[in-house]
């Protein structure tokens, strides 16, 4: 994502985030971070999230989202990108203070 953009992607993202679809997909909080180029998307959920966002794909406010940020931020990799789940990182270490 070139960094020039980034409010343009929070704007849209903050408009869709009024409506229902982050609640339907039980996404808690949504980051947004950019770092040299790279756009980074932390959404906190419930554990069953890539499933839900397969199930939400051809909801009309999904499609336009996705097609409005597609102007934006393109694909780490678009050799291999499918849909979001593809761009998912995996936690590989977590600490949980202690009394949390």
């Amino acid at each position: 994502m070139d960094p020039r953009h980034a409010e343009t992607a929070a704007a849209l993202f903050a408009r869709s985030d009024e409506g229902g679809l982050p609640r339907d997909l039980g996404v808690t909080s949504r980051s947004l971070f950019s770092f040299h180029g790279l756009y980074m998307h932390l959404v906190e959920s419930g554990p069953d999230l890539p499933s839900r966002l397969e199930g939400v794909r051809d909801r009309p406010d999904y499609a336009e989202l996705n097609n409005a940020l597609a102007r934006y931020i393109t694909p780490y990799d678009p050799e291999t990108w499918r849909g979001p789940r593809d761009a998912m990182a995996h936690r590989f270490y977590q600490w949980p203070p202690a009394g949390s």
